[in-house]
């Protein structure tokens, strides 16, 4: 730098001078950059909220607030199937609240007192408002109804051919009109009694008519079965005789275990 001050700048004095007001203003510059870091929020303070955020409430999830006019879940899930003004003793079971009791004989009517439920308006022979009412009922759990009393779900997963007949676990519930002691959606063990729609005459006609090509298997979905008989030509016709007695006596039926219309 001496060679430059004396090119540039001969008087050396006046070269001291201004390094020295480089280094004071660098000096200011750095000192001013503390400052602010030392000064900022985050540094040993809280942010500076406004007055008014800190005494409001917080919402941590976009709750959006139900309409005024709304009935409540609980009370919609029943009041939308129950009538409004009809007898107390016709109201579907789940617009009703019944002191059922358990030691009852069995199927014999017995009367239990019941209360319409909440939000449901009945009225009794008179033609009065009730807020109590007598009910007579058979007394009987629900899973020991007759089976036109429930109604349950088919499984189309098990096989409706087989020997000896397979059951399967199905969700039952009761029909609305009906009255029962303990829980109205059970569990019951039936027989796999399902059909996909396959008819038992027009398989039968196949196997007579066009047995020999496999057709009977085909159409029963069968196609292994099917392939073997169109090749074979029905195993020379004895493979067909013997589809036709076993078509004819139900013991051959669907590939998805399903039953004959």
């Amino acid at each position: 730098m001496a060679p430059l001050c004396q090119i540039w700048r001969p008087d050396r004095g006046r070269c001291f001078k201004t390094y020295g007001i480089i280094f004071v203003l660098f000096t200011d510059l750095v000192l001013q950059s503390v400052n602010g870091y030392l000064s900022s929020p985050h540094v040993g303070k809280e942010p500076p909220y406004p007055r008014e955020s800190q005494h409001a409430p917080v919402i941590t999830s976009p709750v959006v607030p139900a309409a005024a006019s709304a009935p409540p879940p609980g009370e919609e899930s029943y009041t939308f199937g129950c009538p409004s003004g009809g007898l107390c003793q016709r109201l579907p079971a789940d617009c009703m609240l019944c002191n059922f009791q358990h030691n009852c004989t069995y199927a014999k009517a017995t009367s239990f007192t019941c209360r319409p439920r909440k939000g449901v308006h009945c009225v009794g022979e008179s033609g009065q408002q009730q807020t109590n009412f007598s009910l007579s009922i058979s007394c009987r759990f629900c899973w020991q109804l007759d089976p036109s009393q429930y109604r349950c779900f088919n499984s189309t997963s098990c096989m409706t051919v087989s020997c000896p007949r397979r059951r399967y676990n199905a969700t039952c519930d009761v029909l609305d009109h009906v009255h029962c002691l303990g829980r109205r959606s059970f569990q019951k063990r039936l027989y796999c009694n399902w059909t996909g729609g396959y008819k038992w005459s027009t398989s039968l006609a196949l196997s007579i008519t066009l047995g020999g090509f496999g057709a009977d298997r085909f159409y029963l979905g069968q196609w292994r079965e099917g392939l073997g008989k169109l090749f074979s030509f029905g195993g020379l016709g004895i493979w067909t005789l013997i589809d036709v007695l076993l078509i004819g006596v139900g013991y051959v039926g669907p590939a998805d275990g399903s039953l004959y219309i």
